[in-house]
């Protein structure tokens, strides 16, 4: 795959409200907190830009925490954003597909904007944007991280054990935790 078909589609992500749809990452949530389930949805987004050949922008809210605005990149296609104190992950995504829709730059990529609140769903295809709901990219990551291991076979209807955490036994999940709270 080539450069210019990876920079195609540009998949922006609206971090919390699909940790807060996916039930994998609501159970990941509950138990071991939401540093774990960031780090879930990050390694499912990563396996499936990858597979998709999209660039991928995974949002995540800061605003109550009094920290200027980071970004973290794994690679050229994938970054994870932290927004500035007072604002939201939807504010920062319609602005950027605000500013984006008036770019004149053709050959210009798509944009997917990844959220179930209906009201983000609305500004963003105003502005040119495509809309996927968490619910339907649950179910795109599931299919192709199931194809991926499976290439001959029908992939299985649920995936909760495609993270590596999620195959670890209880004491050892726990043990995980615990050293990963104990650094912060």
């Amino acid at each position: 795959m080539s450069s210019s078909s990876l920079s195609q589609v540009l998949l922006l992500v609206d971090g919390y409200n699909i940790i807060g749809s996916w039930q994998c990452l609501k159970v990941t949530r509950d138990r071991y907190g939401l540093e774990l389930a960031r780090q879930e949805l990050i390694e499912a987004l990563i396996n499936y830009s990858a597979f998709q050949g999209y660039k991928t922008n995974v949002v995540f809210d800061s605003q109550y925490r009094r920290t200027p605005t980071q970004s973290e990149n794994f690679s050229t296609f994938f970054t994870v954003h932290y927004t500035a104190f007072n604002q939201t992950a939807d504010t920062y995504i319609e602005k950027f597909c605000a500013e984006f829709h008036g770019r004149p730059q053709p050959p210009s990529p798509r944009i997917i904007v990844a959220t179930s609140d209906r009201a983000q769903q609305l500004t963003v295809v105003g502005y040119g944007a495509e809309w996927i709901s968490a619910q339907r990219l649950e179910g795109e990551v599931c299919y192709r991280s199931n194809r991926a291991k499976k290439p001959n076979q029908r992939p299985q209807k649920q995936c909760q054990g495609r993270f590596l955490f999620n195959s670890l036994d209880a004491k050892t999940q726990q043990r995980l935790v615990q050293m990963r709270t104990a650094k912060s």
